[in-house]
C-alpha cells in the first residue's frame, strides 16, 4: 500500500505558551517530531528485517505488512527544527510555507489532495504523535468495509508513563455537546459493534472528533476535495489548530472512535506527558460515581 503522510511541523521560541510548539528549549520538539517519523518508518516501512542466526543474515521481514511510504513535513515562514531532526533527511521532503502558524493544517490538507491519485491512504499528523500498530491501516480498511466511506474512524490519542496516578491516559474525552453540535447531530448516528479475533468492539459517535490527526482511504480523500467547504480555512471548532485538524473532516464524515472498553483497537501516542502532568492537579481522578452532571 502506498501512504502518503502530511506533518504539520512549527516550532517558535517566543509565542503563546498554551502550544507544545512553543517553548524556549528546542530539543523536546526535535525529539518529538524526530520520535513521530520514526515511528512511522519502524511500523510501516519497506525496510524491516529477521536476524537469522542460521544462516548469518538479516533476512526480509514483515513483508505482508510493509508499506511505500512517503512523509512531506510542512513549515510556514522558517519557524521550525528539520535540519536539526534526529533521522536522516533523505526520509522526509521538507514542505516550507508562508502561512498562520495555527492554520499550517490546512497547507497539510492541499498537500494531500494534490497528490490524488498516486496514493491509496492519506493521512496528517502534529508532529507529536506516534503512530505504533503495524495493524493500523487494516484496522481502518476493516471498520470502512463495516460502516461505508461516508464514516470515518478516528484514533483514541493518548499519552503513557511509567510512574504518576495512571499509566496511560486517553486525552481527547468527551466534550460539552455544545461544541460539536454545530457541526454535526450526534443523536442520528448510530452505534456500531463488531468482533474482532473473536473479540467484542464497540464504536460510539465520536462526542470528541479531535485526535491532532486522520487518516482517509483515496475516495474518502477524493469524496472531501470536492466538497465546498475544502480549504475554506473555517476556524470556529474550539480553535485555529483545533480547526485545521479537525473541522473539515468533522463536516464532510460521520466520525466514530472505538469506545472506551475498547480504546486501544485503534490509538496513537502523544509524546511526553503534559496532560498526564495535570492529574492529581489541576485533574482530579474520580470514580464515574462521583462525577456530576453536566450543567
Amino acid at each position: 500500500m502506498r501512504i502518503l503522510f502530511a506533518i504539520a511541523h512549527y516550532f517558535n521560541a517566543q509565542g503563546d505558551r498554551r502550544y507544545g510548539s512553543v517553548s524556549p528549549n528546542p530539543q523536546a520538539r526535535i525529539q518529538a517530531l524526530s520520535a513521530c517519523i520514526a515511528s512511522i518508518l519502524q511500523t510501516f516501512g519497506v525496510e524491516q528485517r529477521v536476524l537469522s542466526i542460521a544462516q548469518r543474515a538479516a533476512l526480509p521481514a514483515n513483508q505482508s505488512a510493509r508499506h511505500d511510504v512517503r512523509i512531506i513535513v510542512c513549515t510556514t515562514r522558517g519557524h521550525h527544527l528539520v535540519e536539526r531532526l534526529l533521522v536522516p533527511q533523505h526520509l522526509i521532503e521538507h514542505r516550507p510555507t508562508d502561512v498562520e502558524p495555527l492554520l499550517l493544517g490546512f497547507e497539510c490538507q492541499a498537500v494531500l489532495r494534490d497528490q490524488l491519485g498516486f496514493f491509496e491512504y492519506f493521512c496528517y499528523l502534529e508532529d507529536d504523535l506516534l503512530l505504533r500498530d503495524p495493524q493500523h491501516f487494516l484496522k481502518l480498511l476493516w471498520f470502512t468495509r463495516q460502516a461505508g466511506t461516508d464514516c470515518l474512524l478516528q484514533p483514541n490519542r493518548y499519552e503513557a508513563a511509567s510512574n504518576g496516578p495512571c499509566h496511560k491516559l486517553y486525552v481527547d474525552g468527551d466534550l460539552l455537546p455544545r461544541v460539536v453540535a454545530p457541526f454535526r447531530d450526534l443523536s442520528q448516528l448510530p452505534e456500531f459493534n463488531g468482533t474482532v479475533m473473536g473479540t467484542p468492539i464497540r464504536f460510539i459517535p465520536a462526542r470528541n472528533p479531535h485526535s491532532g490527526c486522520y487518516f482517509l482511504s483515496a475516495e474518502q480523500m477524493a469524496h472531501w476535495s470536492r466538497q465546498p467547504h475544502f480549504l475554506d480555512r473555517d476556524t470556529s471548532f474550539v480553535g485555529p489548530l483545533e480547526s485545521a485538524a479537525t473541522l473539515g473532516i468533522l463536516k464532510t464524515f460521520k466520525i466514530y472512535k472505538p469506545a472506551p472498553e475498547n480504546a486501544s483497537f485503534l490509538e496513537v501516542q502523544h509524546y511526553g506527558t503534559r496532560f498526564m502532568s495535570l492529574l492529581g492537579q489541576a485533574i482530579p481522578l474520580r470514580d464515574p460515581g462521583q462525577l456530576s452532571a453536566d450543567p
